[in-house]
């Protein structure tokens, strides 16, 4: 079916005095031609797009475009308007406008298509033809010419991938809008033409809703400054760290892009021009092939990184629980919260009741660690399709008590049913359905079939020997050997995999800890104060005891690091190990197994699994909480403060 019919096209006539009709008549045309199955609900999401941002363009063009779900087949309208419409340019009405409509599942090649036809408006030759087009039949086949849907060569765009260079000055760019499938485009185009007059070497990436391919290592580490036209996130800036940038929407891009590119060139030599964080090393490391370990250790700490903000939020509403309500809210919060209100308060009063409530929030939050960890691990490996059939297997996993290690496997096993789902050949017309209903289907089948047939009770098994083995050493007096092994496994990589494994392992038996069954308390306490000691530790060696063997960027490191060590953030310390590790990792580790041992001595208990200094009020004994982590940073700070002295030189105050 072709992207544009003549009952598409309108020309000169009035389709009304401002952009609502005219969006309402073109929206009725993809209805009438069935390429919409409601006008109504086209123009809703039309108008909506409008809303964000509007999509008149310089030189008397709109670009109106939506994604919907009534959309059958992407289409485009094209009308020519006299006189033209204001649809939000700077100069002033808009003459030509093309109306984009996709469905919200259209498939890469239909997009490609439409992105095809944004980067031709910025032609000035395929804009005059289709003002002095005659007929509906003229302008159908000046549109399908220039996106390549007739036998005659599609006309020639200009490949906004690289201008020439002059003075070495090297800018790249990242385009992004809301719907991925016009402004992005042109806005590269833009960039890109003014980068040429100004004589900048110039390389663009367009994420856009067809996919995109990024930036080589070699290019970010060439670049001399970022320019960031977007309206959505960029995917992956963390590859741009160190780099100075300029921050536009993708609009201005399009109507300002020599300004734009301008203000790229002076921030390129600017020292206080706006910086993107990160590690700088990590941006321009070399490009490599990734192993299968690094791959898998990538799989894994996505998703615990999703995992943590429902662990933490509903960790430390469950502290409250207890604040609020005292030791027994486990056997009185569903009571509560299910039987009682504000205006029939239970015993216990307002105070009660509101311990109640948050607990029970807070325990229906926790309940998704493992489909959340196994939801996340589906989609590091299959991207969204992975997420459905990830977490119908983490929650399998919880209905057989086969723990986090269950939510891990059943996470594995769906993202890749997902992935090999989607690398099959479909057919067109069920292109569409394979993310949204097939892929999740047959995913969820294969995963959770497998859990629930073979591995859940093997796994369930050996949860259950894991749990009855700390059980078995807490009533053996051997607790604090425990509190060693999760407080060297917290500072051995710093947010790692096996800081993430001790902690999924604690924020798991947390859940399952009672006033009668204690450890999990112990074990969240022993792994919570262990991973604060190395960014604390770091800060007092740089700052305070050994300031002349650390550099500036290292000492404000070191400022950083105090404020994140108390919140309970290891990664505060990577800078430090990064760049020395021979010397700093023996030393946190030395400390966190200090920490984790006293810890577990003290029988230190932590209703909370996330927050450092800021939960104390779910820790008891405090003095113990205390007496356990400032002993552990002293040992740290003072023995990397040692080993700096040995060997290493002493750097001159800046």
């Amino acid at each position: 079916m072709s992207t544009i019919t003549p009952a598409l096209v309108s020309l000169d006539e009035n389709l009304g005095s401002d952009k609502e009709s005219v969006l309402r008549a073109l929206s009725a045309r993809f209805a009438a031609e069935g390429r919409a199955g409601s006008a109504d609900d086209l123009f809703v999401a039309a108008w909506a797009r409008e809303e964000k941002d509007a999509t008149g363009l310089p030189g008397g063009i709109a670009i109106p475009h939506a994604k919907a779900a009534t959309v059958t087949e992407a289409s485009l309208a094209f009308a020519r308007l006299t006189p033209g419409v204001d649809f939000g340019s700077f100069d002033g009405p808009s003459d030509i406008v093309f109306m984009i409509a996709a469905p919200d599942t259209a498939a890469e090649e239909h997009l490609a298509v439409l992105s095809q036809l944004a980067r031709h408006l910025m032609n000035e030759d395929f804009t005059d033809q289709l003002r002095r087009a005659t007929t509906d039949d003229e302008v159908v086949a000046i549109v399908r010419e220039a996106i390549g849907e007739t036998d005659a060569p599609a006309q020639d765009v200009a490949e906004p991938a690289a201008a020439p260079a002059a003075d070495g000055l090297s800018i790249l760019a990242v385009t992004a809008c809301t719907t991925g499938i016009a402004h992005t485009y042109m806005a590269a185009d833009a960039l890109a033409k003014a980068a040429g007059e100004e004589g900048v070497e110039f390389a663009v990436e367009t994420q856009g809703s067809s996919g995109f391919t990024p930036f080589t290592r070699e290019q970010i580490a060439a670049a001399d400054a970022v320019i960031f036209a977007v309206d959505v996130d960029v995917r992956q800036p963390e590859r741009f760290a160190g780099k100075p940038v300029i921050r536009r929407s993708v609009k201005a891009g399009i109507e300002h892009p020599r300004d734009i590119v301008v203000a790229a060139a002076q921030a390129a030599t600017d020292p206080n021009a706006e910086r993107i964080s990160g590690d700088p090393a990590a941006a321009t490391a070399p490009a490599q092939a990734e192993s299968w370990g690094k791959r898998i250790q990538r799989i894994l700490m996505t998703g615990v990184s999703y995992m943590i903000p429902f662990v933490a939020g509903g960790g430390l509403l469950m502290a409250l629980g207890f604040l609020f309500g005292g030791a027994d809210i486990t056997d009185n919060a569903n009571r509560f919260a299910l039987e009682n209100a504000l205006w029939n308060l239970p015993e216990g009063g307002l105070t009660a009741y509101l311990g109640a409530l948050s607990f029970t929030i807070g325990a229906l939050s926790m309940g998704f660690l493992v489909p959340a960890l196994a939801g996340y691990i589906g989609f590091a490996i299959a991207d969204r399709p992975g997420i459905a059939p990830g977490f119908v297997a983490g929650a399998v996993a919880v209905f057989m008590n086969a723990g986090f290690l269950g939510g891990i496997v059943g996470g594995v096993l769906a993202g890749l049913a997902a992935w090999w789902l989607g690398t099959l050949n479909a057919p067109r017309w069920l292109r569409g359905l394979m993310p949204v209903a097939i892929i999740p289907l047959l995913g969820s089948i294969f995963a959770s079939g497998l859990m629930l047939l073979f591995l859940g009770m093997p796994i369930a098994a050996l949860m259950n020997l894991m749990e009855g083995g700390l059980t078995n050493l807490a009533q053996s007096g051997l607790l604090p050997i425990v509190g060693v092994i999760v407080g060297v496994m917290m500072c051995t990589d710093l947010g790692g995999p096996i800081n993430k494994v001790a902690y999924a392992f604690a924020v798991a038996m947390l859940g399952q800890a009672t006033a009668a069954n204690p450890e999990g308390y112990y074990i969240m306490a022993a792994v919570m104060l262990s991973g604060m000691v190395p960014p604390i530790a770091m800060a007092l060696s740089s700052t305070v005891l050994a300031r002349s063997r650390y550099s500036a960027a290292e000492r404000e490191n070191g400022m950083a690091a105090w404020l994140m060590g108390f919140s309970f953030i290891s990664e505060g310390a990577i800078p430090f190990a990064a760049a020395d590790p021979l010397r700093v990792l023996p030393s946190v580790i030395a400390g966190g197994a200090v920490t984790g041992f006293l810890s577990m001595l003290f029988l230190v208990q932590s209703q909370a699994p996330h927050g450092g200094i800021f939960v104390l009020f779910a820790i008891s004994p405090i003095w113990g909480a205390l007496v356990a982590l400032f002993a552990g940073v002293i040992v740290s700070a003072i023995l990397v403060s040692a080993l700096k002295s040995i060997g290493a030189k002493q750097v001159v105050e800046a």
